[in-house]
């Protein structure tokens, strides 16, 4: 059973991560109305992984027989100077969410919840991931300038994304 404090954390989390998907829609709104529809589709399927990493805290707690409480998803930003900006805008956004997720580890150890400690070492995991990719997409962008032909190739390449198969934690 999860503790009160350990409950409301997740649940914090969960809004996060709903959140996260959110802005990530945001995002690929933006780049389809640039044109960028590579871009946009990178950021779709970025979404829809925001929203599984969601899901995944919401079967967590109600595994651990606690209750999921959900709370107003702020609206995002819709509007972005430049793509670098989005994609910027993107890894200071998962580093945040590193920041978040490492703060639930510590909360799990002071709890001494071990289940919960477990669970989030997959988001652990997952976050160097998150950003790793995104940085290699910001420093592609910066080689990129203003070479509109770069920047077609890049589109290109991100729109050969697929969905990452969903793995268990």
């Amino acid at each position: 059973m999860l503790s009160p404090v350990m409950q409301d954390a997740l649940n914090k989390q969960l809004n996060a991560e709903f959140g996260s998907s959110y802005l990530y829609l945001s995002m690929a709104a933006w780049l389809e109305n640039q044109n960028l529809s590579g871009m946009a589709h990178w950021m779709r399927l970025q979404a829809d992984e925001e929203w599984d990493h969601a899901m995944r805290i919401f079967d967590f707690i109600h595994d651990r027989d606690g209750r999921v409480v959900l709370s107003t998803i702020e609206t995002p930003l819709a509007e972005w100077s430049s793509v670098i900006d989005v994609f910027e805008a993107s890894l200071a956004h998962e580093q945040k969410i590193t920041g978040q997720i490492n703060e639930l580890v510590d909360l799990a150890l002071q709890e001494k919840d071990h289940a919960a400690n477990a669970f989030l070492q997959w988001f652990v995991s997952e976050q160097v991931e998150e950003e790793a990719t995104v940085k290699s997409i910001v420093d592609k962008l910066k080689l990129a300038g203003e070479n509109g032909v770069a920047l077609f190739m890049l589109d290109t390449e991100l729109g050969r994304r697929t969905e990452s198969p969903n793995e268990t934690p």
